[in-house]
Formats: structure tokens, C-alpha cells, sequence
């Protein structure tokens, strides 16, 4: 990761702008949701995954104003909450992540707010008591909530 960082730093850099910064370190939340905040684009791709919490993590600490965008591996758990506005990809096809990526630094503001505006609209309406409720529901055979 260090020496794929530095060298896109080193090839895109400019003495103002860095694209990447790789900082291999523990950050208190308050310190990541800042920078999940700043960030333009989030790229999550893992191959295997659960609620995914980075990715809504990502779109709730964005400002609404003017968001950035998740590319998000289509095999995460948060794929299907977030689809109606996040860009969907196949983790092991690096083009297709890499043409993702390039459509998010490119995408347009009213295009950003409503993505994001539907991501906020499936994580409010999908919370934690409303998984609790579900999963409990599952367990016991019983129908979970509408």
C-alpha cells in the first residue's frame, strides 16, 4: 500500500495537492469521521463483508451540500442498501474500479446531493434497532418488521 500510494503521489502530486495520503495509523472515530467527511470519494472493495459499516459511516458524515462519492464492492453487505446511489463494482475487475473511481471524481454536484440523498434515505430507514429486529426475527422463525 505505501509504495502504491507513492507512486501515484509521485506521478499526480502537485505542490498543492497530494491525491493520495496513506497514513498507516490508529485515529480516534472523531478523527476518521473527519476525514471520512472531507473525502471526495470512498472507495470500499472488500471481497467479503457484512453490514459494512465504513461505507455508511462514509455517506453519513458527508455533507449533504456537497457530497462525495462511495464506489462500493457489489459483494458487501451494504451493497443492496446503498445501490440506489452508490457506484456498484466487482472488487477483482480493476478496470471496472478504476473507470468507477474516475466517474466519481468527475460526477456532477446535483448528481453527488441525490445519490447521497437516497444512501441517507436507506440509512435512515435501515437502522440498527430495525437489523436487531430482523436478525432476532430470523433466528426465531418469526416474521421480522414491514
Amino acid at each position: 500500500m505505501e509504495r502504491t500510494a507513492g507512486h501515484i503521489n509521485g506521478k499526480f502530486a502537485d505542490a498543492d495537492w497530494t491525491p493520495i495520503r496513506y497514513l498507516n495509523k490508529d485515529f480516534s472515530h472523531q478523527t476518521l469521521t473527519g476525514f471520512l467527511r472531507m473525502a471526495d470519494v470512498a472507495v470500499v472493495t472488500p471481497v467479503r463483508d457484512g453490514m459494512n459499516l465504513v461505507a455508511k459511516e462514509f455517506v453519513a458524515a458527508q455533507d449533504p451540500e456537497s457530497p462525495g462519492v462511495l464506489v462500493l464492492s457489489s459483494l458487501t453487505g451494504a451493497a443492496q442498501e446503498l445501490s440506489g446511489g452508490a457506484l456498484l463494482v466487482n472488487p477483482y475487475d480493476r478496470i471496472a474500479v478504476a473507470q468507477a473511481l474516475k466517474q466519481a471524481l468527475a460526477m456532477p454536484l446535483e448528481n453527488r446531493r441525490a445519490r447521497h440523498e437516497r444512501m441517507l434515505e436507506a440509512l435512515h430507514k435501515n437502522t440498527i434497532a430495525r437489523w436487531h429486529e430482523t436478525f432476532i426475527a430470523a433466528l426465531t422463525g418469526k416474521s421480522g418488521p414491514a
